[in-house]
């Protein structure tokens, strides 16, 4: 087991992962920006070491720097969180060059799964059910004319390194199809310096599901369920929640399978997420995440393990301490990221907390690095608060939920706190009768 672990991120994922090493005896170091100095990180860890200025590539993104940083502090290990470099594979590598272990799957994992096109030919060869589109990448528009009539408008085009929802547009027709395809290779090379787009079939009302699995490195591997994260506005998720309503035990068992196979198949190490389009009782694979996901505290609310833990056990050598027979579902878990935004135009508003106080009680869990004084900066991500709830069932869920809503004070920034509020008091979300559509829908239709 490692002595002293380095956590290469910041806000509210450093302090989950400083909690769990804590708990098993594992120094850790935490590293900021000169904008993170008072960060609840940097106060929790072990040590803290600043790397560097406020924007991100010459700080959270500088390989020097963090690698500088645990020769400095002798860390052995490095743990990425979600988000900056988590899943850059030729950071991944430049770890394992200097002789540290990364928290994580293989760079050639990562860099398999990063590229929609190969992620989505190696599940069609490892059996799991993909959305019917082109083969490989879509070089210009008659191609993509073509491969649209084949399979039947409304398609999507994607970008193949893409992601948050940049460099993805739909078309109808052929009329459509056009502008959609230039504009989603422009988006596409001004994100990610990669204009190459790929085609699939655009489903109408589809669930978001997403499947936690979780491998050894050495062949084994194991499903966690499913999430539901069909709430969403600008392809971002909103509200997570897990079992997903709508999914039957026969339909967990089985596509968990088929997913706990295939990353068994090709030697997967720690934590990953499988993500479907889900409609009609039928799964398509979408893409894979090769890291913890932000929504993680749901899957481990409702089986009862703690999943950091187990990224540090097996990136250390160790067995997984679970098997898929002790892996029984009890009860129901939901949680809502709270950004430091404007609701409805969702524009990001960082500043001072003048005051904080999480909500307790039963059931009730609050990943959070705020305090009394915090500022929040406005370089990063705005996302500063996840609320979690368990209960026996999706009813007490709702219901825990709304009353630890009821309990939360964040003043002195506007937060999404009243969109929560606003939805609990709809009969969709009620009955869990949405699909990813619907957010944006309501949202225009309230706020019109």
């Amino acid at each position: 087991m490692f002595d002293k672990i380095l956590i290469a991120n910041r806000g509210e994922i450093a302090l989950r992962v400083i909690r769990a090493a804590r708990e098993m005896g594992i120094a850790t170091v935490a590293v900021h920006s000169t904008a993170d100095s008072d960060a609840m990180h940097v106060r929790m860890a072990d040590e803290a070491i600043c790397i560097g200025p406020p924007p991100s590539p010459q700080s959270y993104l500088s390989f020097p720097a963090i690698l500088s940083a645990c020769e400095i502090t002798g860390a052995q290990a490095i743990h990425p969180g979600y988000g900056f470099l988590s899943e850059n594979a030729a950071f991944v590598q430049a770890v394992e060059d200097h002789g540290l272990t990364f928290i994580g799957p293989s760079a050639e994992h990562i860099r398999i799964m990063g590229d929609k096109i190969t992620a989505k030919e190696t599940a069609k060869r490892l059996g799991i059910p993909v959305v019917p589109g082109s083969d490989g990448g879509v070089p210009d528009l008659v191609s993509a004319r073509a491969v649209a009539r084949d399979i039947g408008y409304p398609v999507i085009i994607k970008a193949t390194a893409g992601g948050g929802g940049r460099g993805m547009k739909v078309a109808h027709d052929d009329r459509e199809m056009e502008r959609a395809f230039q504009t989603a290779r422009s988006e596409a090379k001004a994100a990610f310096g990669n204009d190459e787009v790929y085609i699939e079939k655009y489903l109408g009302q589809p669930r978001h599901i997403e499947i936690q699995v979780f491998g050894d490195g050495k062949g084994g591997a194991v499903h966690l369920g499913e999430r539901d994260c069909s709430l969403q506005r600008r392809h971002q998720k909103v509200l997570e929640e897990a079992p997903g309503p709508v999914i039957t035990p026969e339909q967990r068992a089985r596509i968990g399978r088929i997913c706990a196979d295939a990353v068994a198949e090709i030697g997967y190490a720690g934590a990953g997420t499988v993500e479907f389009l889900f409609e009609n009782g039928e799964f398509y694979f979408i893409e894979m995440n090769t890291r913890l996901q932000v929504e993680h505290p749901v899957t481990e609310g409702i089986f009862g393990v703690d999943l950091v833990r187990e990224q540090i056990r097996v990136a250390s050598g160790l067995p997984m301490s679970f098997g898929q027979d002790d892996l029984v579902i009890n009860g129901h878990s939901i949680e809502v990221r709270i950004n430091a935004e404007t609701v409805p135009d969702f524009a990001p508003r960082p500043g001072k907390i003048t005051q904080y106080h999480a909500p307790g009680g039963l059931g009730v869990r609050m990943d959070s690095a705020l305090y009394d004084g915090y500022r929040v900066p406005p370089y990063y991500d705005s996302l500063i608060a996840k609320l979690i709830v368990h209960g026996r069932d999706r009813p007490e869920a709702l219901s825990r939920l709304a009353r630890a809503l009821g309990e939360l004070i964040i003043d002195g920034v506007e937060t999404t706190i009243p969109l929560f509020n606003d939805l609990l008091a709809e009969p969709a979300i009620q009955s869990g009768d949405y699909d990813i559509h619907w957010l944006e829908r309501w949202l225009k239709s309230r706020y019109a």
